[in-house]
C-alpha cells in the first residue's frame, strides 16, 4: 500500500469496499460513442470473489447500442446523503460485455434471486470488468479516497 497526502493506493478490495457495493444496487452507467456523452441508471449484481458487475439492459436501448460499438466505459454508485461527512462513493473504468452464453444460466440465477421481479423479463445479461475503482469515504476524513487498478500484464 503507498500513501500519498488523500490516497491510498490498494492491491486488494478492502471489506468496506466490498460492503458498500453490497449496500447498494443501482449505479450509473456512462458510455461515449464519437465523442458524445451519455449515462444511464441500472440495477446491478456484484460478484466479489471475481471482481465484475452483471447488469441487464435490451440490445436496443442507446447505452448497449454504444457499448456495442465502444466497450469501454465508466459507472459510479454512490450514497446519497446531504451530511458531507458521511459522503461514500465509487468510480470505476472498464470494460463491457455480453454475458457468455457458458455464464448465462448461473449468473440469470443470480440477478433474479437479487431482483425477483427480474424473472418476469427477458433478461439480457452484461458484465461489467473494472480496471479503476476509486473509493472515496469522508468517513474516514474529508476527500480520502482509496484506488485500486487492476495489475497490468506485461511481456505480452
Amino acid at each position: 500500500m503507498t500513501l500519498s497526502a488523500q490516497h491510498v493506493y490498494i492491491k486488494e478490495l478492502t471489506p468496506a469496499i466490498k460492503e458498500f457495493i453490497a449496500k447498494h444496487h443501482i449505479l450509473t452507467l456512462a458510455t461515449s460513442y464519437n465523442n458524445i456523452p451519455y449515462c444511464c441508471t441500472c440495477f446491478y449484481i456484484y460478484n466479489k470473489t471475481q471482481n465484475y458487475f452483471i447488469i441487464t439492459s435490451d440490445k436496443k436501448t442507446r447505452h448497449i447500442q454504444e457499448i456495442m460499438m465502444q466497450p469501454i466505459v465508466s459507472w459510479a454508485i454512490a450514497l446519497e446523503t446531504s451530511m458531507v461527512g458521511k459522503l461514500q462513493g465509487l468510480q470505476f473504468t472498464g470494460v463491457i460485455k455480453e454475458v457468455d452464453k457458458a455464464e448465462l444460466n448461473k449468473e440469470k440465477y443470480s440477478y433474479i434471486k437479487r431482483f425477483p421481479i427480474a424473472s418476469l423479463a427477458e433478461l439480457q445479461l452484461w458484465r461489467m470488468d473494472p480496471d479503476f475503482i476509486k473509493f472515496t469515504d469522508n468517513q474516514l476524513g474529508f476527500g480520502k479516497k482509496m484506488i485500486w487498478e487492476k495489475e497490468k500484464l506485461t511481456g505480452i
